[in-house]
């Protein structure tokens, strides 16, 4: 049955109808404005504007016939990827964020492009007029590049919006395809649903306990899990502006990201663990003093491995700006779970002091002498709204007892469908039972970890653990070891 535009969020079961639902309610309100440099303000939408770019982008596939299909999204930082990816739900396409070839390095970004593209088999491609006149010079290297229709969507006008019909997708249709890294094997293609992304939307504003009056701040790349799903999703599940610069920005000028949170009085907003170092090691005494980062009350940090003495340094640093230390809200998540799986505001008990030797054995055993061999983990939170999160032992499938080291498995329904065009592997990592007790199905996330009064710490990947002599070594404690051992070698780029 149709729902009614003035029902309420939660009565909504797919990002077009929140959308159409928002620019229905408030076509005025600004949703996103880009921080061309990350600093000055360029273009923005409101509901309304996004509502009919998508509407118009979305008309424009129909008229290919590619609902169903599915579309590579090439874009650089910018608007126009958002009016792309709503485009491409409003069509019922299936979309595919990527980073766009980098013509004078084909050798670093073809291999990827190419072996999604083998995978996924897309029959579209939407990018601006920009990046196709760059690409084409690619198509004799990559010939399948040329195979696929290319759409500049920066050229779709909006008079195509009144040709839109609604595909009727449903909180079970595909909404994108989130490739994976591709970093140990071959990229794999996360099937992501509605529903998926409504869910772990709703947990998100949960887990955050964000408000109507929330405003985010975001550097994070739109082809990354945190970047779109956090980043870009979330402020119009919530209905809540959002600021947006390209990453490059922050990453030669890192004074960017907090002065955008100064200026705009931004109240969510993070990324990982390395984008806080460097803060720590960039930012002046001098431009601190020009920063008011008191209205900052979710500061999370996920992604990578989240480090104690990092936050702690960040939140000393920048105390004087009015930061406070129980604005980080460490988390844990990947693209298989949409994004978040845990997380939570800082608190005294989520830091834990362990035992190494302990730890390479799979044991956990608090420190009680500081002198010791000792690492202090940050716990990432806690599960919510049907999220299950169990450890496991990874070879005989049965449940660790509290004081052990094992595989973090996820149950609930912000986990996705599985890898594209791989049933074996999805049934191996997504249809998962605890072989002592029958329970399931539940999400391998491949991660290793321990839960502590409910809070979940994780330890590493167990893919990268090193096993020498029967101890359990870390590759990043390897790599914070050799990083600390000279003061020649840069923090954080070990």
């Amino acid at each position: 049955m149709k729902k009614d535009f003035t029902d309420p969020i939660v009565e909504l079961s797919t990002l077009v109808e929140i959308l159409r639902w928002r620019a229905f309610q408030q076509p005025e309100q600004r949703i996103y404005t880009y921080l061309v440099d990350g600093e000055a303000e360029g273009d923005d939408l409101t509901y309304e504007a996004l509502d009919r770019q998508a509407r118009s982008i979305g008309a424009l596939l129909q008229s290919y016939r590619a609902t169903g299909e599915r579309a590579l999204l090439l874009y650089p930082a910018g608007l126009e990827f958002i009016a792309a990816f709503f485009g491409c739900l409003y069509a019922g396409v299936i979309a595919i964020p990527l980073p766009p070839p980098n013509p004078a390095k084909p050798q670093r970004t073809l291999p990827s492009l190419r072996a999604v593209i083998s995978d996924a088999k897309p029959s579209v491609v939407l990018t601006t007029s920009e990046i196709l006149s760059k690409t084409e010079g690619l198509f004799t290297q990559a010939p399948e590049l040329h195979k696929m229709r290319w759409l500049a969507t920066d050229k779709v006008t909006g008079g195509l919006a009144q040709e839109w019909r609604d595909p009727a997708v449903t909180s079970n249709t595909l909404a994108l395809l989130q490739y994976t890294s591709g970093s140990t094997a071959e990229p794999k293609g996360v099937m992501i649903s509605h529903g998926n992304l409504l869910h772990n939307s709703a947990y998100i504003n949960r887990v955050f306990a964000l408000i109507p009056d929330s405003v985010t701040v975001t550097w994070l790349p739109a082809f990354h899990d945190m970047g779109l799903t956090n980043g870009i999703i979330q402020p119009v599940y919530k209905g809540r502006p959002c600021y947006l610069m390209p990453p490059v920005s922050f990453l030669m000028r890192p004074i960017r990201w907090l002065q955008a949170i100064s200026r705009y009085k931004a109240t969510i907003s993070g990324g990982p663990n390395f984008a806080y170092e460097l803060c720590t090691r960039r930012i002046t005494p001098e431009q601190r003093e020009t920063l008011d980062l008191s209205s900052w009350d979710v500061a999370y940090n996920g992604a990578e491995p989240v480090r104690a003495d990092t936050m702690k340094r960040f939140a000393a640093t920048f105390a004087s700006c009015g930061f406070r230390p129980s604005a980080f809200h460490p988390c844990y998540g990947l693209a298989e779970a949409t994004l978040l799986v845990s997380g939570g505001s800082l608190r005294d008990e989520m830091f834990r002091t362990i035992q190494v030797a302990a730890l390479e054995q799979n044991r956990v055993v608090e420190a009680s002498d500081q002198h010791q061999n000792v690492r202090t983990l940050v716990g990432s939170g806690h599960a919510m709204l049907d999220t299950k999160i169990v450890i496991v032992h990874p070879e005989s499938l049965t449940a660790c007892a509290p004081d052990e080291v094992g595989e973090i498995w996820v149950s609930g329904p912000s986990v996705t469908q599985g890898y594209w065009n791989q049933p074996e592997e999805t049934e191996r990592t997504c249809r998962a039972y605890l072989k002592d007790t029958g329970e399931g199905p539940f999400l391998r996330t491949g991660d290793l970890g321990f839960m502590k009064d409910s809070e979940l710490f994780v330890t590493g990947r167990l893919k990268d653990l090193i096993i020498i002599s029967g101890r359990n070594l870390y590759p990043h404690d390897i790599e914070l070891t050799v990083e600390q051992s000279h003061p020649a070698l840069r923090p954080a780029c070990c």
